[in-house]
């Protein structure tokens, strides 16, 4: 493995730092990518000396145009050969689009769609010359559920989802593997939820810790599953939300304030 690197964005956090942590066993040698400049410092070092790897901490904004160029180059430059390609770098926020910042709503767009799409257009083009390579793009089980309050997060899960699915198919026989995680909830900040409600929901069985989702991830990944969704719960509700019609899912949610009510005309 002396020579094989990974490359991991939203990686100083969450389920990407276990992402790390797990390949960093493998003895991977790692390049991890984020916007928390101490934070992905602070994380490199730990990784360096905890599996006796090399890791290059990279300090970029991904939800910027040229991003994953940017990132590209700077791989190139180093003459890494990226084996492993793990698309993880994501953000969450629960309202309706109209009632968003453009700047927030363009920022979602280019982290979900643009900055995964060139990447895996990017490295993907190296692994297919090389004959080799692991490509794992996050979505979510919300790909399955247009509902408001969550139309750019679940839309841009869903394109990921689509995209990964025909972009394996445009790989088939190259020996490059592309394969979509699709989680639902796990336990890390982005929902902002409080540590009491995130272990509460783990022993519920409604969130799965980040650590062992990475592993099922990386698990998957490397036995070039297609698709996976982790969770027995999500494959017995995600049919049952389904049937749902809109007209209840929007009653409901405001109802429960989630969302704001509105005049009926």
């Amino acid at each position: 493995m002396q020579n094989q690197w990974a490359l991991i964005t939203g990686a100083s956090s969450g389920i990407g730092f276990e992402y790390a942590k797990v390949l960093g066993e493998r003895k991977y040698n790692l390049v991890i990518v984020s916007n928390e400049q101490q934070a992905i410092q602070e994380k490199g070092q730990w990784l360096k000396e905890e599996y006796k790897i090399e890791v290059f901490p990279v300090y970029l904004d991904l939800a910027l145009p040229g991003a994953a160029r940017q990132l590209y180059a700077y791989c190139q430059e180093k003459s890494l050969e990226v084996e492993v390609l793990i698309n993880n770098a994501g953000m969450f926020y629960f309202g309706e689009v109209l009632d968003q910042k453009s700047a927030q709503v363009e920022k979602m767009v280019l982290l979900h769609l643009l900055t995964p799409t060139m990447l895996c257009r990017l490295f993907g083009a190296d692994m297919k010359k090389r004959g080799r390579g692991y490509i794992l793009n996050m979505s979510s089980m919300s790909a399955w559920l247009p509902y408001p309050g969550i139309a750019l997060y679940a839309s841009t899960k869903r394109y990921l989802k689509s995209f990964s699915r025909a972009f394996r198919s445009e790989l088939y026989g190259s020996g490059v593997s592309v394969t979509t995680l699709c989680p639902g909830g796990v336990a890390t900040n982005l929902y902002h939820l409080s540590e009491r409600m995130q272990k509460l929901a783990i022993r519920l069985g409604f969130m799965m810790r980040p650590g062992k989702l990475a592993r099922k991830g990386i698990r998957a990944m490397f036995r070039e599953r297609a698709m996976r969704m982790p969770g027995f719960l999500n494959h017995l509700f995600l049919p049952l939300l389904l049937l749902l019609p809109a007209g209840f899912v929007r009653w409901t949610m405001r109802k429960s304030g989630l969302l704001p009510k509105t005049n009926q005309k």
